[in-house]
């Protein structure tokens, strides 16, 4: 009988993702850091200045990221007053965030740097290559796998 292949540590779907992500990020703080943001927190105020305010809940689903890193992200931001957190006008025990004047004009001089960014990584990477990255990983997001904390909520 044949043995079964074991994948090895280079097989390992979730490293090879992370690795790449903290490449990918890499390429964006470099080319954001004239404007004081980690793409970290320009992706912040970016789904601020789309989306309008959002609870911390809301914001930390639609960035797929778990509140206490989403907290850490948002601190600096706030403390600079690039945004400010206020009672939601629905229900006055949650908080929403809301994009400031000072976020929106950071936000505007910043998404130069963002583009020259995405230009690069498109450039090195390919047009078609990178839109099918683009898509392939948001049809990852959309999959519906869950996670073992999701899967107990159930």
């Amino acid at each position: 009988m044949a043995e079964e292949k074991r994948p090895s540590l280079v097989d390992c779907n979730c490293r090879a993702v992370r690795q790449a992500a903290r490449f990918v990020t890499n390429i964006y703080d470099r080319h954001l850091a004239p404007s004081g943001l980690r793409i970290s927190q320009f992706g912040i105020l970016a789904v601020l200045k789309h989306k309008g305010p959002l609870t911390i809940n809301e914001l930390a689903a639609e960035l797929v990221i778990d509140r206490t890193t989403l907290g850490r992200n948002i601190l600096p931001i706030e403390r600079e007053g690039l945004i400010a957190v206020k009672p939601s006008p629905i229900d006055r025990r949650s908080k929403e965030l809301h994009l400031t004047a000072a976020g929106e004009k950071r936000y505007r001089e910043a998404r130069k740097y963002w583009l020259e960014a995405q230009n690069q990584f498109e450039s090195a990477f390919g047009s078609k290559r990178t839109a099918d990255l683009r898509a392939l990983l948001q049809s990852l997001v959309a999959s519906g796998i869950e996670t073992v904390e999701e899967t107990a909520l159930h």
